[in-house]
């Protein structure tokens, strides 16, 4: 028999009811352009425009059920309408009953934090990685253990989510890691979701077009470990190097198991005889039952922290650090997060998605410590986001950059000079930055700039292979761009 919407919906969850809950449906919807005959759409509100305007086209295209703030004043005999005050909220529900809870069925690990949640899932993908695939859900991509997808969304919505994650269980794996993201929190994305271990990375200044102030952002990403979205992670991996993370154990149940990560002596993973280098780093890495040298290809302080989030993760998780410790020597790294170019030439140019003061800061420091030469650095902002840090990201690269390009990031529906005009506000040291509007002359003219011993750092993209602006989306990878002009200039240079 054919499932029904009440199969997944009661009355007592709803404001009200026209029509029978009883109708059978064929799948769910939140875009009305991709509803299907027999599907339940889902009117979600959202910040730009609201799914209630669609509800007519969504009936023309077949949906049977409704789920709406609001009621019509006229309905049709041949669709349930369903009225409730937060349709994300009850999407969410309905998404992980529909799929069978395959959250039930595999052990999730979800990473939040500002900065190095991305790298923080791959590395305890590949820490937990066996004879079983693990599935992987961020801002690359979506490995859903018998394909690979590409990402459209750091946390993707509700039905997507636990869609994905059933395709990963009926595909054979038994664990998965997700990046959860403060607007996947806020908007109900990750609802039900039961984790096995919640990872907090950090928090600096992001966001805040969003999230009202640094207060409200903390509140949002520690309902991820305080039960508030409907089930409490098994375990809580805590940052202890950083001042919010301290805060978050003090919200944490007096019975939840809890596992810190830091350089900080009380930490419960920890590194010490820390030593940073260009080609990666070494420390000699300590637990609670014992400790190791260890070596990895990521280099800089935050790349240390992300690897001990990663290590106290699967830890937190009961593996035995003698075990997949030794798995870090094969990490292949992650594409876009300090991924080296080497294309024959003599200095160093590394691609990076740093895309907030922090990142760039942190980024910039690093590379500054272990470059003999000088420092250069291609960057931009992108528009229609939170133009206050943008001056701060300028003073950032100018604190450690000897010299930097401005140029456009993903200028959106910003005009560009608007953009450069913020990021100006934030200049200390005008002859050491220069305003190139195109992005590809910008890293043409850095690559000219660099000499033997330099490091160039593209900033603000990483893996991106786009650029937007207005409506446009146009083929744009720093990557691509960066080894094909040093091609074109290694040739040149022989003519």
């Amino acid at each position: 028999m054919a499932p029904k919407l009440s199969d997944y919906l009661s009355e007592d969850e709803v404001s009200a009811v026209k029509g029978s809950l009883s109708r059978p449906i064929s799948g769910l919807a939140i875009d009305s352009r991709r509803v299907m005959p027999g599907n339940a759409f889902f009117a979600l509100p959202g910040l730009r425009t609201d799914g209630a305007h669609y509800i007519d086209e969504a009936i023309s295209r077949g949906a049977v059920a409704i789920i709406s703030t609001v009621m019509p004043r006229t309905t049709q005999a041949k669709v349930t309408f369903v009225q409730t005050p937060d349709p994300r909220a009850l999407v969410a529900k309905v998404a992980r009953r529909y799929n069978k809870e395959p959250d039930t069925d595999l052990d999730v690990v979800g990473v939040t934090g500002t900065n190095g949640k991305t790298t923080v899932a791959h590395l305890v993908r590949h820490l937990l990685g066996g004879q079983k695939p693990v599935g992987l859900l961020g801002t690359i991509a979506y490995d859903l253990g018998a394909r690979t997808v590409p990402s459209f969304k750091t946390t993707p919505e509700a039905i997507d989510t636990f869609g994905m994650l059933a395709q990963m269980r009926d595909a054979g794996c038994r664990e998965a890691v997700m990046e959860v993201s403060s607007h996947g929190i806020d908007q109900h994305r990750v609802d039900g979701l039961r984790l096995n271990a919640a990872v907090y990375t950090n928090l600096t200044r992001d966001h805040l077009d969003y999230h009202e102030s640094m207060e409200d952002y903390f509140a949002v990403k520690a309902r991820l470990f305080t039960g508030d979205l409907g089930n409490r992670p098994e375990v809580a991996v805590i940052n202890l190097d950083d001042a919010y993370g301290a805060r978050l154990l003090d919200l944490l149940a007096p019975d939840q198991k809890r596992v810190t990560f830091g350089e900080n002596a009380a930490a419960d993973i920890r590194a010490v005889d820390v030593q940073h280098g260009f080609k990666g780093t070494t420390f000699r890495i300590i637990w609670p039952e014992g400790e190791r040298e260890m070596s990895s290809p990521l280099i800089g302080d935050y790349n240390l922290s992300n690897v001990l989030a990663a290590v106290a993760t699967a830890y937190g998780v009961g593996r035995n650090p003698a075990d997949f410790l030794a798995r870090l020597d094969t990490f292949p790294g992650v594409p876009g997060r300090m991924e080296r170019i080497e294309e024959g030439q003599s200095f160093n140019v590394l691609v990076d998605y740093a895309h907030t003061d922090d990142a760039l800061r942190n980024a910039a420091k690093m590379l500054r410590s272990v470059t003999p030469g000088r420092l250069l650095v291609v960057f931009g902002c992108g528009g229609n986001r939170d133009r206050a840090k943008r001056p701060m990201m300028m003073q950032a690269v100018q604190e450690y950059a000897d010299f930097a390009i401005a140029t456009a990031d993903n200028p959106r529906r910003e005009e560009l000079s608007q953009i450069f005009a913020d990021m100006k506000q934030g200049v200390t040291e005008p002859g050491k930055i220069m305003w190139i509007d195109d992005r590809r002359r910008a890293i043409s003219l850095a690559l000219d700039m660099a000499k033997p011993g330099d490091s160039l750092l593209i900033a603000g993209k990483g893996h991106e292979p786009y650029q937007e602006f207005a409506d446009t989306v146009v083929p744009f990878d720093d990557r691509l761009v960066a080894r094909e002009l040093i091609g074109i200039k290694q040739i040149s240079s022989r003519t």
